[in-house]
């Protein structure tokens, strides 16, 4: 897995000149990348979301397109139109948005679901559908949306189905006083994104996403996931669990993860680890349980403390 390590780590060490004191996070979007998924970014205004996608876009020299969401946007907004040719005499299609390698959809949530749902199929299969025509989009395609988790006034909240897509969801979160501090000397004179320069080549993440797949992944393992994923599924305080789309994210995720840790070979700590980002989002809390205060996190979290590791456990 040293091909990995080699694109990995100086992205990530770039992107940090950018934000700092959130290396975790780096990590499980490159996750992401390599598992050729898509992440939601769930948080408060100016922890960074924007710089991220951006410094990463930077880090790995493809393209970037940001698409700020509102309530007015279309979908033809987001996939692109076909126009009449006065020359030609034929209609041409001229492609939105979202035909990118890393597309920011940002403030997802305060798009119409109409429009939201214009971003399916292309997170779905990389392909975009316009007037009986279908497109297919260039690889590596990253889709990174990001909304606010406290302000629901002219928002449209993200179906299920749309969730799903997702291949994990993560918050940044706040700094801590140290790290805000040295933050604040950073961004001294000009914005460190401004001097960020390519690092690696980002075109070579469809051939690094072949190679997680020779992670190894023991039967015991496998089996844990299935087990996880299932008890999602009886929970009492759960609606809906997770789906058979979460239990194959989590179980490339882990692959991802160990290859990103130098292991040919994946843990059952990994499955521990990424759970919660990879299946806590495709979870539905009953409306009941939500009013007593029942959060997916906690029950999650609860899974993995519950669940065993091996059948004999039981």
């Amino acid at each position: 897995m040293q091909a990995i390590q080699d694109f990995a780590r100086p992205v990530i060490q770039n992107v940090e000149k950018v934000i700092i004191g959130k290396r975790s996070a780096i990590e499980m979007l490159l996750i992401a990348l390599l598992c050729e998924g898509h992440v939601l970014l769930e948080d408060v205004p100016g922890v960074g979301k924007t710089m991220l996608a951006r410094a990463l876009a930077t880090s790995l020299g493809i393209q970037f397109k940001r698409l700020q969401c509102t309530p007015d946007l279309l979908p033809n907004d987001v996939t692109g139109v076909s126009i009449f040719n006065q020359q030609l005499r034929e209609f041409t299609f001229v492609p939105g948005p979202a035909f990118t390698n890393i597309l920011l959809a940002d403030e997802i949530n305060r798009a119409t679901p109409r429009t939201q749902s214009a971003l399916l199929e292309s997170m779905g299969e990389r392909q975009i559908s316009v007037d009986g025509t279908t497109h297919q989009l260039e690889r590596p395609f990253f889709v990174m949306a990001t909304q606010n988790p406290i302000e629901y006034e002219g928002t449209f909240p993200l179906p299920e189905a749309q969730l799903d897509r997702f291949f994990m969801k993560l918050s940044l979160g706040y700094l801590d006083e140290a790290t805000e501090s040295q933050m604040l000397l950073n961004l001294g004179r000009a914005h460190p994104i401004e001097s960020l320069t390519q690092v690696t080549d980002g075109r070579d993440l469809p051939a690094l996403a072949q190679m997680i797949w020779d992670v190894h992944i023991d039967d015991t393992v496998r089996e844990y996931i299935v087990r996880l994923v299932a008890a999602t599924r009886r929970h009492p305080d759960l609606l809906i669990g997770a789906s058979p789309r979460g239990s194959f994210a989590l179980y490339r995720g882990i692959q991802a993860y160990a290859a990103l840790h130098g292991r040919t070979y994946a843990l059952p700590d990994d499955v521990k680890r990424l759970a919660p980002a990879i299946l806590a989002h495709r979870c539905l809390v009953h409306p009941e349980s939500a009013l007593r205060g029942v959060q997916v996190n906690n029950i999650v979290a609860s899974l993995l403390v519950d669940t065993p590791l091996d059948i004999g456990q039981v």
